[in-house]
């Protein structure tokens, strides 16, 4: 069926709505860290000369999952990382002209996310480059997969490694680089590039859509592969993160609450504004958005720009209201472990799980996976107090909180197969998220979206066993018009 004038005119309309949503919001966030940034160090207590040199800690440290920034370098000299990277990606993306889609919203999220804990702007440069490499010896268009790009900087901390540290022994004092490690980081940049967009219609078919963070199950098998051959094949041992005394950050008890709240309910706040005014000054849609499975469906396509960030904003609260719960249990359930606060992986996962808002997140798929790890946690709650045995990990452990924030990805298939299965999701993928960053040595930062992948092909295969249909499916017509136009 061919798509009638009408239809490519509301294509049209919306693709230039979603271009200046999408603008004044990664414009309005990337500027939000620059200002953020002052502001931390007023806040801390951090003078201008300790500013750079935490900066320069983050730059040429060890970046392995997790490493804290916030404690590598300190708040300020973490969000000003943020800000350099963020401006980085919105200059590209803009004298590009690359179109704003979902994916690139996706991506450009992420890469701010793991600003706060592996990415930095020296590590990120050779994956991204390698993957504009691969477009130019395939003769295809850089601005469509710059997306790749951003998503490759998932190997960043190889690059870290290889500039830094690898390998272990060699004569250089700390931050110093080395031809071989410059040689190293550059050759496997290109063949990074040259190798996610080979892997990635493969892997995202073993899940079949049903993991939104696509990307995490790709690099992360190319990352086991690097790793095992990079350091167990020949017996090296990697560099361990070291971290320097921080008195900024022991002064606020290793977790900058208040700040990290106000910041979020700002940044939360200019999306639902944005969105509020871009949707005709109305919140109009937004609970046919939330009734959608999620499965195969690009909100922005069939809802627009706008309404995605409403629905950014009013899940990031949701977001930000668990984490506070959670930090905030072990004071009134004395046996519970203490946890974490706001670290730099939790505000950098927070913003991960906002990843895919644009496309197919919404509160109402997302709950019944948070409601798996709530379960299993109780579980194991339950098992701990008969036996006696000392509970080992609380919601508020890091690595939980990290696994949670990438099990999110798992949403379609609470969307489509029904509520009680996104439960059995979440908590699949709660019993295997410690595990896997093991297996690639801490080296890819998409480890959460590596273990929601393998949570999707443990499942789906079961659920097609048992002749376990999806209950729900979308209604994607401008998404279809778009793909015949194309």
């Amino acid at each position: 069926m061919t798509p009638t004038d009408e239809q490519l005119q509301l294509l049209e309309q919306r693709t230039k709505e979603n271009s200046f949503a999408f603008k004044c919001f990664i414009t309005l966030l990337n500027l939000s860290f620059f200002v953020a940034t002052p502001i931390a160090m007023a806040v801390t207590g951090v003078s201008g000369e300790l500013f750079w040199s935490n900066l320069w800690e983050i730059f040429t440290g060890p970046s392995k999952l997790v490493t804290d920034y916030f404690s590598l370098g300190c708040l300020a000299s973490t969000l000003f990382n943020a800000a350099l990277c963020g401006l980085a990606c919105t200059l590209i993306i803009t004298v590009s002209r690359a179109r704003a889609n979902s994916t690139t919203f996706a991506a450009y999220i992420l890469v701010i996310a793991h600003c706060f804990y592996g990415l930095n702007f020296i590590n990120m440069w050779p994956p991204f480059i390698g993957v504009l490499v691969y477009c130019w010896i395939k003769k295809v268009s850089s601005r469509d997969n710059l997306h790749i790009a951003m998503f490759s900087t998932a190997l960043a901390p190889f690059i870290s490694d290889f500039l830094f540290y690898y390998p272990p022994g060699r004569s250089l004092t700390i931050g110093e680089f080395s031809v071989l490690g410059i040689l190293l980081s550059i050759a496997f940049g290109i063949a990074a590039g040259l190798l996610v967009p080979a892997l990635l219609p493969g892997m995202s078919a073993m899940h079949r859509g049903y993991n939104m963070y696509k990307a995490g199950l790709a690099i992360g098998i190319l990352g086991i592969f690097v790793y095992c051959f990079m350091y167990k094949t020949f017996g090296i041992i990697p560099h361990e993160t070291g971290f320097h005394s921080n008195e900024a950050e022991e002064a606020f008890g290793h977790t900058y609450y208040v700040f990290m709240n106000v910041f979020f309910a700002v940044i939360f706040v200019l999306a639902l504004t944005i969105g509020f005014f871009g949707n005709g000054r109305s919140f109009r849609n937004y609970r046919k958005l939330t009734s959608c499975s999620g499965h195969g469906l690009d909100f922005a396509d069939k809802f627009g720009m706008p309404l995605c960030l409403i629905n950014f904003g009013v899940y990031g609260f949701c977001i930000l209201a668990y984490l506070n719960v959670i930090f905030w249990l072990p004071t009134v359930v004395p046996f519970l472990p203490a946890g974490v606060g706001f670290t730099g992986a939790t505000v950098g996962v927070t913003f991960a799980a906002l990843t895919f808002s644009a496309d197919g997140q919404h509160p109402k798929n997302v709950a019944p996976v948070a409601l798996g790890y709530t379960i299993l946690f109780a579980l194991v709650c339950a098992i701990c107090l008969i036996t006696g045995i000392d509970l080992p990990w609380a919601l508020s452990t890091q690595a939980y909180i990290n696994g949670l924030a990438f099990a999110t990805g798992l949403c379609p298939i609470a969307g489509s197969y029904g509520f009680k299965y996104g439960v059995i999701a979440g908590l699949v993928s709660a019993i295997i998220c410690t595990s896997t960053a093991a297996m690639h040595g801490g080296f890819v930062l998409y480890n959460g979206g590596f273990n929601a992948g393998l949570a999707a092909i443990i499942l789906i295969p079961i659920f097609d066993f048992y002749k376990i249909k999806p209950k729900k499916i979308d209604d994607d017509e401008i998404f279809t018009i778009e793909k015949r136009r194309a």
